[in-house]
């Protein structure tokens, strides 16, 4: 597995970046061929929260996780640990499918990427759109939106921007402020 680390706030000493490596080193058994994937990681501090983010391009998704602490290292076997338990679910899920088909392949036998987003997509009907919402999209600025998303309880809230008249969406962060999506 190759890696890609890089610092925010923090300089990336050599025992730090080896101890990414040897963590992550440990989801190789997950990965068919290792010398093809590669992991990003991006660690940063702020305050006295240190963050640690990993993406995998896994074969047909992308696992994603981060996790903050007030020590860098126990931010990375907490990611470490969210991922194994990301990866695992999927490829039991993914294997599960395959033995209710009657079929003993496994994804990792030579199977493409495209072959395996297919069966992903196939699975897609285990997740159950249980409600369905329409609404006018009245014009607003981004306060606004904000506020209407506070009064309602929600996390997230789509509007038309009255600025830019396109459709954003605020939502609120894990760190409590806000944060505005818009199309390019």
């Amino acid at each position: 597995m190759r890696y890609n680390i890089r610092g925010n706030n923090i300089e990336l000493t050599d025992a730090l970046r080896d101890y990414v490596e040897k963590k992550l080193s440990r989801m190789e058994k997950y990965f068919y061929s290792t010398h093809t994937t590669e992991a990003f990681v991006s660690m940063s501090v702020f305050k006295d929260e240190h963050k640690v983010e990993v993406t995998v391009p896994f074969p047909g998704v992308l696992v994603r996780a981060e996790e903050a602490s007030e020590n860098m290292y126990a931010s990375i076997d907490k990611v470490v640990e969210k991922l194994e338990r990301q990866i695992r679910k999927y490829k039991t899920k993914v294997n599960r499918k395959f033995r209710q088909d009657g079929s003993l392949r496994f994804l990792e036998n030579g199977e493409t990427p495209e072959t395996q987003t297919a069966i992903l997509d196939e699975e897609d009907d285990e997740f159950e759109v249980v409600r369905n919402k329409r609404f006018n999209l009245k014009p607003m600025d981004m306060e606004e939106a904000i506020l209407q998303m506070d009064m309602l309880g929600h996390n997230f809230f789509v509007f038309s921007n009255a600025i830019t008249d396109q459709v954003n969406v605020v939502y609120k962060r894990k760190d409590g402020r806000y944060g505005l999506i818009e199309p390019e």
